[in-house]
């Protein structure tokens, strides 16, 4: 695929993360239903904080992206569409991170530790992947920052530096 192409250094960061939370939620090694229920009630509040601090960033992402395009086509340069691109994969994963971190909340906020006819063994089901989703958002999230940091710093060198840039398309812009 393409945008993995284009932002591989991104993602391979987002990996890493991703690769690093779970290895310290998997070293815990097995629990049995009933610890996994008092640590689901333990970590409810965490899980929470994690998922709304990644929806407040994605929706001021989205909303600094828009500051972003208005930055690109204000520039005397006139920019490739490959940078427009860049602006639209981040917009991507960040859109598809809100909603997740989105229905990870949802999700969350179920009171199962609360229900009795849910089966004891659900419960490190339920802890596991509630882990591995949290790992997989902070992958996200780092990955969507990485491409964001890629993307500011070519404008700050094409608008700010006034520096020769591939992005920059060697044809005059037509100011009117």
């Amino acid at each position: 695929m393409q945008i993995i192409k284009e932002n591989k250094k991104a993602i391979y960061g987002g990996v890493v993360t991703t690769l690093f939370t779970a290895l310290g939620v998997f070293l815990l090694g097995r629990i049995s239903g009933y610890e996994a229920k008092h640590l689901i009630t333990a970590s409810h509040e965490g899980m929470n904080m994690l998922c709304n601090t990644i929806i407040l960033a994605s929706a001021t992402i989205l909303t600094l992206l828009l500051t972003l395009l208005g930055i690109s086509t204000g520039t005397e340069s006139s920019l490739k569409k490959d940078h427009y691109y860049q602006v639209l994969d981040i917009a991507k994963f960040d859109t598809v991170l809100l909603v997740a971190a989105l229905i990870m909340f949802q999700l969350f906020n179920i009171p199962i530790t609360r229900a009795n006819n849910v089966p004891l063994h659900w419960y490190s089901a339920v802890y596991w992947s509630s882990l591995l989703f949290s790992s997989i958002l902070s992958g996200t999230m780092i990955t969507v920052v990485l491409m964001l940091f890629r993307t500011i710093s070519n404008i700050i060198h094409i608008a700010g530096l006034k520096k020769d840039h591939h992005l920059v398309s060697k044809e005059k812009r037509n100011n009117g």
